[in-house]
């Protein structure tokens, strides 16, 4: 028997969580912490994400043991394993008899609602999770009332409440503006960045690493993934070496780059420490911290800075209140009535087109892909096509290794697809090939013409883009952010707006019978046709 049962899930890496307040050895008192199927199957997740939460897991689990903590682990290929966190802890409730049962809150609305019904006839304190800045009752708090949950007034007043980047009377930002967004948006220019990025610490695998690979490698061979580059930092002293490298090496360079792509650089400047956060091995006030002293020491401008910040601080806590703010209904939002199957070349990665192949092949093979190509990239084409939100929003939880519902959700519903109605964001993040053009140099080596809207060898986000705001006006043509692209439709030519509409009917059309664009309009050398292409 024991007194308490401590739950930690697989995201709760953090020895400073609330489930563990109190936790000393010799106490009556045991963690649970359980590996099971469910978790990578509910979605068909990427073996690289498997195993980066599995590694951690036992590593963290390790560190608690040599703590003098009486820890339960549940390893994945344990025979009497459940294949469920809610079947494991019951489990160890049968098995311990605990008088009661702690955790802290999940990352996950499903897995939470079924955590509290395993624990049924048992006390169950469920703790706050505190390390996010702002709680899900503050955030309820900052949103009742509001028609519209901007991020950016939540992010000035969690500004004020940390104190980060802000003058000395607490209430001005430095530098007298809250928001550098402007200033980084360059594309990628080798020669003024002072040549390539520097490539990001990796982090070879250990004898645990490689034991969870070969598992998980035997059990998953079937999912995406390529666990043979593996080198995520799956401790905490490697997450804070893999934060510190950033800040040295590529911090300064970031707000410049945040929104660019180039091929051949799949991280440009960007920290690639979400995993890191999320699996809780960093926490988001230190990162902050740390970020910000390179700044106060003159090793990194400040638009660098606080375009990083406003990341974490403003976007990471922003996504999570809004998940928790409307969960469960959240999950089923469908604004713009999209019912297209996601094209199986989001599982393949085969496709002509040069910004998705580099986007999805990177993410298929790493299990990584920075926000611009999720957003404008992936994002946009499951947009302009209207592919279903379900299987979007499954496809980005199953393959990104920082992927956890409550930031996947929201990223996905709110933003890639506008499917909550803009209770996020005030317009769809539609372009057509002319974004992609100017921020990347993909277009360059692609067999689409990214000023071509109609005829062989036309891009195809150009047409879709037109065809998405035809089909979609009842819905978007009074939101004022777009009314100079709906003017722009408006004059052209009802020839040029047929065009279009019989463009992306074809694209569609093979789209779905093939599952992906390979074969689709192959360029005859016809005379390019930029008509009608100003807002893509």
């Amino acid at each position: 028997m024991a007194g308490t049962l401590r739950l930690v899930l697989g995201d709760q890496l953090t020895r400073g969580l609330t489930a563990l307040d109190g936790a000393v050895p010799g106490a009556d008192e045991v963690v649970l912490m359980a590996e099971v199927a469910e978790e990578a199957t509910h979605v068909p997740s990427s073996r690289v994400r498997i195993a980066l939460f599995l590694s951690a897991m036992r590593h963290f689990a390790g560190d608690l043991a040599a703590e003098g903590l009486a820890v339960d682990y549940v390893a994945l290929d344990d025979p009497a394993n459940t294949g469920s966190l809610a079947g494991e802890l019951a489990r160890a409730i049968a098995r311990h008899a605990p008088r009661r049962v702690v955790m802290t809150e999940a990352g996950d609305w499903r897995v939470e609602q079924a955590l509290i019904r395993a624990a049924a006839g048992v006390d169950l304190d469920i703790r706050p999770d505190t390390r996010f800045l702002c709680s899900r009752n503050d955030f309820r708090d900052w949103a009742g009332g509001r028609r519209q949950l901007r991020m950016e007034h939540f992010y000035r007043m969690m500004r004020r409440r940390t104190g980060l980047l802000m003058a000395e009377d607490g209430d001005s930002p430095a530098g007298d503006r809250w928001n550098f967004d402007a200033e980084n948006r360059k594309p990628f220019d080798a020669t003024a960045a002072g040549g390539r990025p520097p490539a990001p610490a990796g982090f070879p695998p250990d004898d645990v690493t490689r034991a969870v690979i070969g598992l998980v490698d035997a059990r998953f061979g079937a999912h995406v993934g390529d666990t043979a580059g593996f080198d995520w930092p799956v401790t905490r002293a490697d997450a804070l070496m893999a934060l510190e490298d950033f800040i040295t090496r590529r911090l300064a360079r970031f707000g410049d780059y945040q929104d660019a792509m180039a091929a051949g650089e799949e991280v440009l400047f960007h920290a690639r420490i979400s995993p890191a956060l999320n699996l809780g091995l960093l926490e988001p006030l230190e990162v902050c911290r740390r970020a910000e002293t390179a700044w106060a020491e003159g090793r990194a401008p400040l638009a660098a800075v606080e375009g990083f910040i406003r990341q974490i601080l403003g976007w990471r806590e922003y996504v999570r209140g809004i998940y928790w703010l409307e969960m469960p209904g959240y999950a089923a939002t469908n604004a713009l009535d999209a019912h297209r199957p996601l094209p199986w070349m989001y599982w393949s990665g085969e496709t002509d087109m040069a910004c998705m192949a580099a986007a999805l092949s990177q993410t298929l093979r790493t299990g990584y892909a920075h926000h611009i190509q999720r957003l404008m990239v992936t994002g946009n084409f499951a947009l302009l096509t209207g592919a279903r939100p379900g299987e979007v929003a499954a496809w980005y939880l199953a393959v990104y290794a920082d992927a956890v519902d409550w930031v996947e959700l929201p990223n996905v519903q709110g933003m890639a697809l506008h499917a909550d109605g803009g209770r996020m964001a005030s317009k769809p993040y539609a372009a057509g090939a002319g974004y992609i053009s100017r921020m990347s140099d993909h277009c360059s080596g692609c067999r689409y013409d990214p000023k071509r809207p109609t005829g062989d060898g036309a891009c195809p986000f150009n047409a879709l883009y037109w065809d998405f705001l035809i089909r979609n006006r009842r819905r978007l043509g009074g939101n004022p952010r777009l009314a100079l692209a709906y003017r722009s439709l408006d004059r052209m030519a009802p020839a040029r707006v047929a065009a279009l509409g019989r463009q992306a009917a074809d694209f569609l059309a093979h789209l779905d019978r093939h599952g992906s664009d390979r074969g689709f309009g192959r360029p005859t050398g016809a005379p390019t046709d930029t008509t009608g292409d100003l807002f893509a």
